[in-house]
């Protein structure tokens, strides 16, 4: 136990030190890694939403699926399977990415933000915590979703066939791709290409290896009071906070923040609903992507989920900016806690009645 919990402090000190670099080289502020916000530029990129700030077809998205599936090819841990609630999963993703947008990030990024010396996402962090503790008393209570069926290799290939396919639409003919203009806003801002790809190979294959998730890091702390997960998520935190420090990229403070807004509420209850969401599909979306790439289709699924959210977002004016929520989102925010607590509860007490 003791080594297991050396290796996923050591593999959360580099993924941090990737984060870091990956700002440094181009990368918005404290946006090293960003799931939510990564799949919301790439749904752009490829013109599934209108809005010219955030088109970018992300590299790192594809570093993240195709390290987790060369890493479990090579562990002999790819293996496919799927079936299991496909509808309520699509669902389920579709409503963490409104949180996530409402929040303008993932749980990664809202480490990352606090590393940063971002006290907006502290409200975030106590969202968070408490959707995950909702799902909690769902789980506790029964909560399950149908099993998982092995598939075909073929199912499990096309997720990470569909990233290499992406991959080299955006190197051999990036013009039949949509991108932000520079200085444009946030999807104007990346690290190069080839360095983008490699920080997700990497932090894909020591994701794959070490099962980093942060919901199930918290969730398996309240449920089992084991903190092997979290302290690959403190170990994020410092070392982003060290090199933030020493690079001089930390900013103590709430106003001014980049990408970031100042609505404590709607920051909160923004990662209510990711932290819930997440909680009831087993992961949170970085674990969702890791999953593709071993081959569960369920976590596809998922993906697809967040990424139609995305372009749903930015298309219905659903996502935050750095100016606060919108009508819109907040009103998707309540919806969405509202569905995600009736599936919870009809895959709760109803699955006990057939029983």
């Amino acid at each position: 136990m003791k080594h297991e919990k050396l290796v996923i402090g050591l593999s959360g000190a580099i993924i941090g030190i990737v984060a870091v670099c990956l700002v440094l080289l181009g990368n918005p502020a404290n946006m090293g890694f960003c799931i939510a916000c990564f799949i919301r530029d790439t749904a752009g990129g490829l013109g599934l939403h209108r809005a010219e700030a955030v088109q970018y077809v992300r590299p790192e998205i594809i570093g993240l699926v195709l390290g987790s599936f060369l890493m479990a090819l090579g562990r002999k841990e790819f293996r496919p399977k799927g079936g299991s609630s496909p509808i309520t999963r699509f669902v389920l993703g579709f409503f963490v990415m409104v949180g996530c947008l409402m929040f303008l990030g993932c749980p990664f990024r809202m480490i990352l933000r606090l590393a940063g010396g971002d006290m907006n996402a502290l409200a975030g962090l106590v969202g968070f915590v408490a959707g995950i503790l909702t799902g909690i008393f769902f789980l506790n209570k029964g909560y399950t979703l149908k099993r998982s069926y092995k598939q075909t290799e073929t199912e499990g290939l096309v997720m990470p066939i569909c990233q290499i396919l992406l991959l080299i639409l955006l190197i051999a003919v990036p013009g039949i791709l949509f991108f932000t203009p520079a200085e444009g806003g946030p999807g104007a801002k990346h690290a190069a290409l080839w360095i983008s790809l490699l920080a997700g190979l990497i932090v894909g294959a020591i994701a794959q290896v070490t099962r980093l998730c942060m919901v199930g890091g918290i969730r398996d702390f309240v449920l089992f009071r084991e903190s092997r997960l979290l302290i690959g998520f403190l170990m994020i935190f410092v070392t982003a906070l060290a090199g933030n420090l020493v690079m001089g990229k930390f900013s103590l403070g709430m106003a001014g923040q980049p990408v970031a807004h100042t609505g404590i509420l709607w920051n909160f209850l923004g990662m209510f609903l990711a932290g819930y969401g997440c909680c009831l599909l087993g992961g949170c979306p970085l674990r969702q992507l890791i999953l593709t790439g071993e081959g569960n289709t369920d976590s596809a699924i998922t993906f697809l989920g967040l990424f139609v959210g995305a372009a749903f977002c930015h298309n219905f004016k659903l996502a935050s900016s750095g100016e606060g929520p919108t009508v819109n989102g907040k009103i998707a925010v309540i919806i969405g806690i509202i569905v995600v607590t009736v599936i919870a509860a009809v895959n709760t007490f109803s699955r006990k009645e057939e029983c």
